[in-house]
């Protein structure tokens, strides 16, 4: 029993060590590659941009999407989540779309560090890599790293490579409508249009780049620039 305890304090502690050594590390340098990308079937094209070179269209639209909470949280928004729990229920009920309660930091910890499907062993270490993340990383840095790291279309990964698949231009001059465009497809970027979108997706991405104003208005964005 003692062999095994010390077994098990001697993984955790290489656990957490990693842990640090990769957060700390992805702090200053690109994720050259994650584990989606390299799952991917259809392979991959990304090319990572710094935030500078990301149009301030392109974060406002995904805050307004994504996590509107996103600059008052720490990882975690209990009244999103508390929010798509109801959701969820009358849409399983009403045959409805499921909507996600994670946030930005979230999706961030799991694209760069995990693998993506569900399970307690991955939600954990999830929740584990977005403490971390934001207390090492801080918001401006997480944003940069989840517009580098996001699948944005078939075989397709982060904004840039995103804006020259569908625009033919660099993601620093996306427009307010194509960075919703983009913003409406992230969570399903397989199956959802950005260059065509049509019906539900259309009025998504114009609810997204109406949101852009409310966005810049209440300062949402602030601790990414600030």
């Amino acid at each position: 029993m003692r062999a095994l305890a010390r077994y098990a304090a001697k993984a955790i502690l290489w656990f957490v060590g990693l842990t640090l050594i990769l957060v700390i590390a992805f702090k200053w340098l690109p994720v050259p590659v994650t584990a989606t990308m390299l799952m991917d079937e259809n392979g991959f094209t990304k090319d990572w941009e710094s935030l500078g070179h990301i149009d301030r269209n392109l974060v406002a639209a995904v805050i307004a999407a994504e996590d509107s909470r996103f600059c008052q949280h720490f990882g975690f928004d209990a009244e999103a989540i508390e929010q798509a729990m109801r959701e969820n229920m009358e849409a399983a009920a009403n045959g409805g779309r499921i909507r996600g309660g994670s946030t930005i930091s979230q999706q961030t910890a799991k694209n760069v560090f995990l693998w993506q499907g569900g399970g307690f062993l991955r939600k954990g270490l999830e929740a584990w890599f977005t403490f971390w993340i934001e207390a090492v990383w801080g918001k401006r840095r997480i944003m940069e790293v989840y517009l580098n790291v996001a699948e944005t279309g078939i075989g397709t990964y982060g904004a840039e490579a995103g804006a020259q698949r569908y625009f033919g231009h660099s993601a620093a001059r996306l427009s307010a409508d194509e960075a919703s465009r983009m913003a409406a497809a992230l969570p399903s970027p397989k199956k959802r249009s950005v260059k065509a979108p049509r019906g539900w997706l259309a009025a998504h991405g114009n609810r997204i780049q109406r949101r852009i104003g409310i966005v810049r208005r209440d300062g949402l964005d602030a601790c990414v620039y600030n």
